[in-house]
C-alpha cells in the first residue's frame, strides 16, 4: 500500500483550493471560519429521494462471490483452476503415498467428490458428536457394520472428513476380501484403508492417526434383516488391546440408517461357499431384479460418536489383561448399543 500524504491539522488540502488567489483584502477580514456541517444536512432534506435512493442500494458483493468482481462464472473458474492444479500434481508426482498406499491428495479432490453425492444428497446423513474424535493424536473410533455391502464405512469416512473441524482423515481397517477383489484393492489402498491386523492399527494409532475399526466384520455386515441393529459379537477385543498399547482413546460410533439399503431376507450358502463368499444376500430386488437390485434404498442415516473412552491411564502390561479387555469391549460394545436404541427411539421414518 502506498504511502499516505500527512496533511497538517488545520491545512486545507491542495485539491480543494480552487480559483484565483486571495488578495489582501481577503487576508485583512481575519481567519476564515469554519464552514458549518449542517449544509450537509440542508442539501439532504432538499434532495430527499437522492438520499432514500443511496441508501438503498446494496453494498457491491464481495470479489470470491458469485456476481462479484470475478464474474458470474468464478466459482467454476476456481473449480477449473483445482482441478489442472490437480492434473499438474499427477502428472509431475508431486504427491505423496505413505507406505501403506494412502494417496490424500487422490482422497481429497476425486474419491471424497464422487461419495459426497450419495452421503448429502442420497442417504441425507445427519451427524452428531463429531466434536468427540479429538483434534490431534492418534484415536480408534468403533462402529457398528451393516448393510450387506460395507458402504457405512465409506460413509463414516466421507463424515469423519467433511465435518471434523481440524480436518481429520479416517483410516478404515478391512477385512483381507477387500483388499483381494481386483479393483477394490486399489481404491481401498489410495482411500486409506489397511489389513485388519493389530500391527497396522497399533503403527497408524502411534502416527497421530484416526483409525476405525467395526469389530462385527461379516457377521454384521451379513446379518438378517430380522435381526436388524442387534449387535454381533466383537471379537476378543483385539482393537481394546491395540488402543491400549497405543495410549490412543476409544471413540463408540452408532450408525442407524444403513441396516435397511438391503433388507437381507435371505442367504444362498452354497452358492456363497462356490463363489468364496461369506454370504451371499437374497433381498427384495436383488438377485430378481438384476444390477437394478443392486441400487441401495434412499434411507436417512444418522452417524453419533460418543464421549472417547481414555486408555492412556493403564500401565503398559494392561494390554495384556484379559479381564480388562473384556470390560471395556463389553463398555464398548453397549455403549454403542444403548445409542442405538436411543437413536431408533428418535427417528421419525426409514426414508425421512
Amino acid at each position: 500500500m502506498a504511502d499516505a500524504k500527512v496533511i497538517p491539522f488545520g491545512e486545507e488540502p491542495r485539491s480543494r483550493r480552487k480559483g484565483p488567489r486571495q488578495g489582501r483584502a481577503h487576508r485583512a477580514q481575519g481567519p476564515l471560519k469554519p464552514v458549518p456541517q449542517q449544509r450537509d444536512e440542508e442539501r439532504d432534506q432538499q434532495r430527499p429521494e437522492a438520499a432514500a435512493t443511496a441508501a438503498s442500494v446494496p453494498p457491491p458483493p464481495p470479489p470470491d462471490r458469485p456476481g462479484g468482481a470475478g464474474g458470474p462464472g468464478g466459482g467454476w473458474e476456481r473449480r477449473l483452476a483445482h482441478g489442472l492444479s490437480f492434473l499438474r500434481r499427477r502428472v509431475t508426482g508431486e504427491y505423496e503415498v505413505d507406505d501403506f498406499g494412502y494417496d490424500e491428495d487422490l482422497t481429497d479432490q476425486v474419491l471424497m467428490s464422487l461419495l459426497r453425492p450419495m452421503y448429502e444428497k442420497y442417504f441425507r446423513i445427519e451427524v452428531k458428536g463429531i466434536d468427540n474424535i479429538p483434534d490431534s493424536g492418534g484415536a480408534l473410533v468403533v462402529a457398528n457394520h451393516s448393510g450387506v455391502l460395507p458402504l457405512d464405512g465409506l460413509m463414516l469416512q466421507v463424515a469423519v472428513h467433511d465435518h471434523h473441524p481440524a480436518g481429520r482423515h479416517l483410516r478404515l481397517l478391512a477385512a483381507d476380501l477387500v483388499f483381494m477383489l481386483p479393483v477394490v484393492n486399489e481404491l481401498a489402498r489410495k482411500l486409506g484403508h489397511t489389513l485388519a491386523c493389530s500391527e497396522d492399527a497399533q503403527l497408524l494409532l502411534e502416527r497421530g492417526e484416526v483409525v476405525g475399526v467395526m469389530p462385527e466384520g461379516f457377521k454384521g455386515i451379513g446379518k438378517p434383516f430380522s435381526e436388524r441393529y442387534k449387535l454381533q459379537r466383537f471379537g476378543r477385543g483385539g482393537f481394546v488391546s491395540t488402543a491400549l498399547r497405543a495410549g490412543a482413546p476409544i471413540v463408540p460410533c452408532s450408525i442407524v440408517g444403513a441396516e435397511e439399503i438391503y433388507p437381507m431376507i435371505g442367504n444362498a450358502k452354497t452358492l456363497a461357499r462356490l463363489l468364496g463368499f461369506p454370504y451371499f444376500p437374497i433381498t427384495p430386488t436383488f438377485p430378481w431384479l438384476g444390477p437394478l437390485g443392486g441400487v441401495p434404498l434412499p434411507t436417512k442415516w444418522t452417524i453419533q460418536f460418543g464421549e472417547p473412552i481414555p486408555t492412556d491411564g493403564y500401565p503398559p502390561e494392561a494390554a495384556d489383561d484379559p479381564m480388562l479387555m473384556f470390560n471395556l469391549t463389553d463398555q464398548v460394545r453397549e455403549t454403542i448399543q444403548h445409542t442405538l436404541y436411543k437413536l431408533l427411539v428418535q427417528r421419525r421414518s426409514v426414508f425421512f
